[in-house]
């Protein structure tokens, strides 16, 4: 589910960093090398990555693989798992990672959770006292562009 492709849309965030190194192993992998060309072809502006800083390797630091991910949605359904207690200790705790309007936006599946979001609700529920494995409300397959 690449999105990059010229006869797909593109979501290529704008201002996204681009690599120019076409001729780079990991090019076809690496989401900075595949966001070039879309981004050349819109933007009067492009950010890049210093050329200097990418080693063209298996070890360059900027790579960003672009193998989409699993994200969540949504976690009504814990809470209605949740005693109140519970639900108030990772409510708050939650409002305090993510501020007010953001918690309730992504609880209720407006916001998709990356592989990181994700983790901070689940610690989130482990340090509220809840002991059983609780699911998101639902999930998806998206390119991880950011974290």
């Amino acid at each position: 589910k690449i999105l990059l492709h010229h006869h797909q849309r593109d979501d290529t965030p704008d201002g996204y960093p681009v690599c120019l190194h076409e001729d780079c192993p990991r090019a076809g992998k690496c989401l900075h090398q595949l966001a070039y060309q879309p981004l050349l072809e819109r933007s009067h502006i492009l950010q890049l990555l210093n050329p200097k800083r990418c080693t063209k390797d298996e070890n360059c630091p900027n790579f960003r693989d672009s193998t989409p991910v699993k994200y969540a949605r949504g976690f009504i359904g814990m809470q209605k798992q949740m005693f109140p207690g519970q639900y108030d200790t990772f409510k708050s705790i939650l409002i305090h990672k993510f501020s007010r309007n953001p918690y309730f936006e992504r609880r209720r599946g407006e916001t998709a959770l990356s592989p990181n979001k994700q983790d901070i609700v689940l610690r989130a529920l482990r340090r509220a006292g809840v002991t059983t494995k609780l699911d998101f409300d639902s999930y998806e397959d998206n390119i991880n562009w950011y974290d």
